[in-house]
């Protein structure tokens, strides 16, 4: 059997915290090593800790969500945040992705949505509706001032791997990619592996942020 995956707890509401616990008290394969009330310490537990995933509350007083997942993605070996936020339509969610966090999650998500999100991340990949996604990247990029397009930063890719990061901005799933592009599921996949290793991405939510600064999608 494989170790449980060592989850942080970051957030600055105590029982919300203590709920956690009791909801990943009641799994086999996750267990909870800490806990922090703000992103000062989770900074500092994350360096004296093993963790795999930080769950992390975007809005805590002192250093938010926001600060704490860029400074800790940019640890060594870091562990993977995951945001959680109480509005899925939220500025402070669009800078987190960008400083790092592998995903979002509402704060009133199902227990087993919570679950999922944790050992989805754990995994290695992200945890982010497409469409929700999309949407949030979009709201935000079009109402900041306009970001200089930088297309030769897409030059690496071929015209189908281009085809594929506009559908991947525009938000559709990897089942309405392949439809749209009469391609199979697979290919597409294999697509999006050469695009993120290509532009050295690391997942969808900085892809689909990459194709709005890119010029792929309207503004």
């Amino acid at each position: 059997m494989s170790e449980p995956i060592r989850t942080l707890l970051v957030d600055d509401q105590t029982l919300l915290r203590k709920a956690f616990r009791a909801t990943f008290g009641e799994t086999d394969d996750i267990t909870v090593v800490g806990e922090a009330a703000d992103g000062a310490a989770a900074v500092d537990l994350v360096q004296r800790v093993r963790v795999d995933v930080a769950v992390m509350d975007i809005r805590m007083p002192g250093m938010d969500g926001v600060e704490a997942t860029r400074r800790i993605r940019a640890l060594p070996d870091p562990p993977r945040v995951l945001i959680l936020t109480t509005f899925d339509l939220d500025e402070y969610v669009y800078a987190a992705l960008r400083a790092g966090a592998s995903g979002f999650l509402l704060k009133d998500a199902l227990t087993e949505d919570l679950l999922a999100a944790v050992r989805t991340v754990a995994s290695g990949e992200a945890v982010t509706a497409p469409t929700i996604t999309a949407r949030l990247i979009a709201h935000y990029v079009n109402a900041a001032s306009p970001a200089p397009v930088r297309p030769e930063r897409l030059a690496p890719l071929t015209a189908r791997e281009r085809d594929v990061l506009t559908l991947i901005t525009w938000g559709l799933s990897n089942t309405e990619i392949a439809r749209k592009l009469h391609l199979t599921p697979g290919t597409v996949r294999t697509h999006i592996n050469r695009i993120f290793g290509k532009l050295q991405l690391r997942d969808r939510a900085q892809a689909i942020i990459l194709g709005y600064e890119s010029g792929l999608a309207p503004r």
